[in-house]
This record gives structure tokens, sequence and C-alpha cells, in this order.
């Protein structure tokens, strides 16, 4: 993971946080982040979900066995349109609940994995969030991103509606970090 995520350093540095060094290692340091947590908030965070870790290891396993799977037939824009819900709904939705809130809670602030779980939990990538899980997004004219829209109020869900674009690079950048934290975190739990 830390590999994949090395492609997007300037990002790491300039919209999480990190330090060049920190951006090299993310995944290292996150799994170093919640392996070093006292007992008290590891059990936080496992108490924080009826779903076993080991259920989220195995969903998390079976995601990337099905983009492992997308990604060997030919590109078809069923399969793609799949992907994209799929991806997104994983990432942002089913990890942000499951995952990157408590994660923000119980890490030490300053830490890689709060930085990044705030990252995947706060701002754009929140806002993309609650536009995809409430079905206000639609693919841009020309297929490159897409087009979102959220509540100014998203709290009492009144106020207009905000447009935005979320493009290619920017799903691709939180998709990788959010698979990076998720994978850390579980598999440091798991032990």
């Amino acid at each position: 993971m830390n590999r994949q995520l090395a492609v997007h350093r300037d990002r790491l540095l300039s919209e999480v946080g990190l330090t060049a060094d920190e951006a090299s290692k993310v995944a290292t340091l996150v799994a170093a982040d919640i392996r070093f947590l006292s007992s008290e908030a590891k059990a936080e965070i496992k108490a924080a979900s009826p779903v076993s870790i080991s259920a989220r290891i195995d969903e998390l396993l079976v995601f990337q066995a099905w983009m492992d799977l997308a990604h060997s037939l030919p590109k078809h824009p069923v399969i793609v349109r799949a992907q994209v819900v799929m991806q997104n709904y994983i990432c942002f939705v089913y990890l942000k609940d499951a995952c990157f809130e408590v994660i923000s809670k119980q890490a030490a602030p300053k830490s890689v994995a709060a930085r990044c779980a705030n990252h995947l939990s706060r701002g754009p990538v929140r806002d993309f969030r609650n536009a995809f899980s409430h079905a206000n997004w639609q693919y841009n004219s020309t297929y490159t991103g897409l087009e979102c829209w959220v509540r100014q109020n998203a709290r009492n869900r009144s106020g207009s509606l905000k447009h935005f674009v979320v493009s290619q690079d920017d799903l691709t950048f939180w998709q990788t970090l959010s698979r990076a934290v998720a994978y850390a975190t579980y598999l440091q739990l798991g032990r």
C-alpha cells in the first residue's frame, strides 16, 4: 500500500498534512499507530460496531478480489459502472462509518492514522460521501469524474444544494488512501 500511495505524495503533503517521510510510508505508520494504541482504545474501536474485525477483513479481501476480477475483464460500461458503485460504497460509506470515524477519535490527534482518518471523514471527502450515499451524483459529460450535490446544511438536510465535481484523480487518491488506512487498521486489530 505504501507504493500505491507514493504516486499521491504531493496530495498527502498538502491535503492530509503529512511530512515527506510520513508520506513515503503511510500504511506502515498507520499500522504502528494502531498497534501501539492502549488496549482500552483498541477495545473501543472493536466495540464501535457489532461486526467483527475478521468479518471486516473478509469484506476488504472480497472487495479486492472483485476489483482484480473487474480489471481482468474487457472494459465494458456495465462492469465499469458496477466498479464505481462498489468502490465508492466500500471506500467512503462502509469504511467511514466502520473505521475512519472511530480511528479519528481513538488515535493520537497528530498521528498519521488520525490525520488520514480525519481527511477521509471530513471536508471534500465527506461531501462526496454524503452526495454518493444520498444518490446526489452522476457521471460528468466526459465520464472522467462525477458531478455531485450536497446540502449546504447537512445536519438538518435543509438549504440549497452545493454543486461540485470530483475528478478521477480525486477518486483514485481518496480510494487508495481509504483502503490503505482500513487494511493497516484491521490487520493490526485482527492480530
